[in-house]
């Protein structure tokens, strides 16, 4: 049965969290599979219902944290009682691959049937993905496939540098 935590809680709801943690720069797909794998079974576990998980890519640290100055930053959106938070944050401090984690509560007394979650298998598993950050693909170390070389002006047209698309661009074409 379901205690109560606070008077403020109303029976049959839960409270809505984030927990935002960064992965060490150099753990592979299948070391965040088992990370995502291994939080989202202690979240379903202790009732709580998953509502978005998002891989933010590696990013650059504000200061070094264990001797790294990049990380993975990895976002989970999800309902769950209160208690839940402790076993959820005590996990990833056991995961020597996780270097910082921070759960702020979004809201409380949410009903989980009424709350729409945009979570499927699919988004699960594209979290799990490392994708190079802007400063590999700037200098060339991504891979072919993760390269992208539209110019992101919107006009569809790549900026390849030839004199052909110059002279397009004058003529209005």
């Amino acid at each position: 049965m379901a205690y109560l935590q606070s008077q403020r809680d109303q029976p049959g709801t839960q409270r809505e969290y984030e927990t935002i943690f960064i992965v060490r720069p150099d753990a592979d797909s299948d070391r965040l599979h088992e990370i995502n794998q291994r939080i989202r079974q202690v979240i379903e576990a202790g009732s709580g219902q998953l509502m978005r998980v998002e891989n933010w890519g590696k990013r650059k640290l504000a200061y070094e944290i264990k001797k790294s100055s990049r990380g993975i930053y990895l976002y989970w959106r999800y309902l769950s009682p209160p208690n839940l938070i402790s076993e959820v944050e005590r996990n990833l401090r056991l995961i020597d691959q996780v270097i910082r984690f921070m759960t702020v509560k979004v809201d409380e007394n949410v009903d989980p049937n009424a709350r729409p979650s945009d979570f499927s298998d699919e988004r699960f598993a594209a979290a799990a993905t490392t994708i190079p950050d802007e400063e590999d693909i700037a200098l060339g170390r991504a891979p072919i496939e993760h390269r992208d070389y539209d110019d992101d002006d919107d006009d569809d047209d790549d900026d390849t540098g030839d004199a052909s698309d110059d002279a397009d661009d004058k003529e209005g074409v």
